[in-house]
């Protein structure tokens, strides 16, 4: 079972002094392993002949201070996750093995600065990247290293060798900090945002959990902005969660033009010495601001004042896999830790939110109004039950967007299903592509000539004749965005199309590129998932199209309906941000469906209330609480064998205020080849269902069969899959 071991100190002579928070190599059976020092002891349960010396000290300081410390191993027993699992996934990735850590980058180093040529040239809106690059480069004049404007801009090679090539910058030896630059002034705030601000200010000593619900388009950004300089002038740091890389790009622009602090970003799409520099920025406190995904909410921080959590409701907050946390949550537990305030902000609040705002433990904010001129768009439901469609797309729909750019706006399309088909048949006999390791169909990805499994990810060559019969009409059925945006290209030929989703956005810095210049208009049409429907600011955007929302409107999971009308707002809240008015136009096969009409009549709030309601009545989140425990196994019948067998064991422990529900198949039973399973675990307080997990999970790891069955627990679950 795993836990927490003894080792004595270096036998070496002279040998530094080991901390908590420092790394070790120590011998753990046969192998030599890293591990980290979590607390030092003058005695220990163990016979002492049975003790080993740690081998070596790896770091000449601790990586992670006390609160650290405390906050990681606290979720790791919250979440009932190994602590070492907790401890290493806070850290970068090279610092998980025995490396040393990275150098501090010392004066001197190389950078780029305007040439004068560059400071007479007025930037362009050809090439946005470039343009963005003067802009930075005049707010610092005596120069940038390429690593801290890759850190603002994404990728800049490519651009920064363009403006080379013209004379617009030269290379030049960076002296040492970087000059603080005056900051762009921000818009005129309303009433409802200066009260947000000054509300949260007057918390900026003391813990303070805020819940800033405000409409799409209503300013939330700006209120963060406001605050982070609030905490910058007093001294302090903070950080700013978002759910997906994607959010990161309009929003760091945002900040390097309105922030003079020192800014680290954090997430998946930095290479391994770009993840560690931006670390070590903020735990040295060289960093004000921290701007980062899930992870980052672990970054040492030590002198934190303020964290702030944006889009909470996003489901990409909860890591799924190894060790099963919730960001947003953790959030919470560490801003009481360091005694400062907490701003989750959403136009789409959780349940569990709503829920803590209604019981006072969140104090509740709100914009109801968007900022400025703009006026909240229209959502329309369009009956496609019966109707022609071309490419996936109604005649009235068709028409709506060619006055659209006629009249010179932009028009944004969502379909929340990459690849270009989803499913491969044959005409003639029904063959079906599957996948031979899931319960799942292959995508088709054309321009990859590849079907690909999007859970297990097996590829395999798009087949020149149908494998059962040989017969060679194979046809594809339904869309994604790959062939969503071809269909779009043959409608409109003189309109330029950009598509956003995880395939045509996985080069480096393509992402940063195509969300730069949609914003500067030209792409008049964007398509794309659910990577392009939330937090970004198009203010050419006048219509959206949601294509295919019906799939989200009968899942079998007890949230997909709230799911569902959180995106569905998310992605309406694209139109009409600026002076220029929006409209949503929503293509159902179920205009009479409650959900859509709720939305549609009375918005989110209506139906969050009408949720929490019924939520209440069955027992369900947020009124009670969950553990999911999950198998899987080469065989059904040993997941579900094994699951029994912890079935029985948590009868014997649970008592009449812990419900179990299972063992079931999991909703998608066979996954990589394994067939998965799952018990549920629900009770009606927090603390009853923690200490009941403090009695069985130990019991997990003694029940036989194991090393045919992996399983894993899940504490406040997400998702039901």
């Amino acid at each position: 079972m795993p836990g927490l071991f003894d080792y004595l100190p270096l036998a070496a002579e002279g040998s530094p002094v080991p901390q908590p928070g420092m790394r070790v190599q120590v011998s753990f059976g046969p192998r030599v392993r890293v591990g980290m020092i979590v607390a030092l002891a003058q005695e220990s349960d163990q016979e002492p002949e049975r003790l080993k010396p740690i081998l070596a000290l790896l770091d000449p300081q601790p990586l992670l201070g006390a609160d650290d410390l405390e906050l990681i191993l606290w979720a790791a027993d919250y979440y009932r996750q190994p602590p070492g699992e907790a401890l290493f996934s806070a850290l970068p990735a090279r610092l998980r093995r025995a490396e040393p850590p990275l150098a501090p980058v010392e004066p001197g180093q190389p950078g780029w600065r305007l040439t004068a040529a560059g400071r007479d040239q007025a930037p362009g809106t050809r090439a946005p990247r470039q343009a963005e690059i003067q802009h930075l480069l005049g707010d610092h004049p005596q120069g940038l290293g390429e690593a801290g404007l890759r850190s603002r801009l994404g990728e800049v090679k490519t651009p920064l060798r363009a403006l080379a090539a013209r004379g617009w910058i030269e290379p030049c030896q960076l002296l040492g900090e970087e000059p603080v630059k005056t900051p762009e002034s921000g818009p005129e705030l309303n009433p409802r945002q200066t009260e947000a601000i000054a509300a949260v200010s007057a918390a900026l000593d003391r813990f303070q959990p805020f819940l800033l619900e405000g409409v799409t388009g209503s300013g939330k950004t700006e209120v963060y902005i406001r605050l982070l300089l609030r905490v910058l002038e007093a001294g302090g740091q903070a950080l700013l969660l978002v759910p997906e890389i994607g959010l990161t790009p309009q929003l760091r622009r945002r900040l390097a033009r309105r922030f003079p602090g020192r800014l680290a970003i954090l997430h998946s799409a930095l290479n391994a010495t770009e993840r560690e520099r931006a670390w070590q920025a903020a735990a040295s406190g060289a960093a004000d601001l921290v701007l980062g995904t899930r992870s980052a909410v672990f970054v040492p921080l030590p002198r934190l004042r303020l964290i702030l959590v944006d889009e909470e409701h996003d489901l990409s907050f909860k890591q799924q896999e190894g060790f099963r946390y919730s960001a947003r949550d953790l959030a919470v537990r560490r801003a009481q830790r360091a005694g400062c305030p907490l701003v989750m902000g959403s136009a789409t609040p959780s349940l569990e939110s709503l829920r803590n705002a209604a019981t006072g433990r969140y104090r509740r904010l709100e914009l109801p109004e968007r900022a400025g001129a703009a006026a909240p768009p229209a959502i329309g439901l369009l009956d496609i039950r019966a109707q022609p469609l071309r490419g996936g797309l109604s005649a009235v729909l068709i028409r709506l967007m060619r006055e659209q750019f006629d009249a010179g706006n932009q028009v944004l399309l969502f379909l929340n299903r990459r690849g270009f088909s989803p499913v491969l048949t044959c005409h003639a006999c029904g063959w079906v592509g599957d996948c031979p390791h899931c319960d799942a169909r292959l995508t088709l990805h054309l321009a990859d000539n590849r079907l690909w499994c999007h859970h297990c990810g097996l590829t395999r060559p798009i087949p020149l004749a149908c494998p059962q019969c040989g017969g060679l009409d194979i046809r594809a059925l339904g869309q994604g965005t790959e062939r969503l945006a071809g269909e779009l290209q043959a409608l409109f030929p003189d309109i330029r199309v950009a598509r956003v989703d995880r395939d045509s956005t996985r080069r480096k810095g393509e992402l940063d590129r195509l969300l730069a210049a949609a914003l500067a208009g030209d792409y008049p049409l964007l398509v794309g998932t659910q990577m392009l429907a939330k937090g970004h600011h198009f203010p050419r955007v006048t219509l959206v199209g949601i294509l295919d929302a019906d799939n989200g409107l009968y899942g079998s999971d007890f949230r997909a309906a709230e799911r569902m009308a959180q995106l569905v707002i998310q992605v309406a809240g694209r139109a009409g941000r600026a002076e220029r008015p929006g409209r949503v136009v929503l293509q159902t096969h179920h205009p009479d469906h409650p959900l859509l009409q709720t939305l549609r009549r009375q918005g989110y709030p209506a139906f969050a209330a009408a949720a929490l309601r019924e939520r209440r009545e069955a027992g369900l989140p947020p009124f009670t609480h969950q553990a999911l425990l999950r198998v899987e196994a080469n065989a059904r019948e040993a997941s579900l064998g094994w699951l029994r067998l912890a079935r029985e064991a948590a009868s014997q422990l649970g008592g009449p205020r812990i419900s179990l529900f299972g063992p079931v198949p999991a909703p998608m039973e066979r996954r990589a080849g394994r067939y998965r399973a799952q018990l549920l675990v629900q009770a009606r307080e927090r603390p009853e269902l923690q200490a009941f997990l403090a009695l069985w999970v130990p019991q997990l790891y003694g029940i036989k069969g194991q090393g045919a069955a992996r399983w894993s627990l899940d504490v406040d679950p997400q998702e039901m899959y």
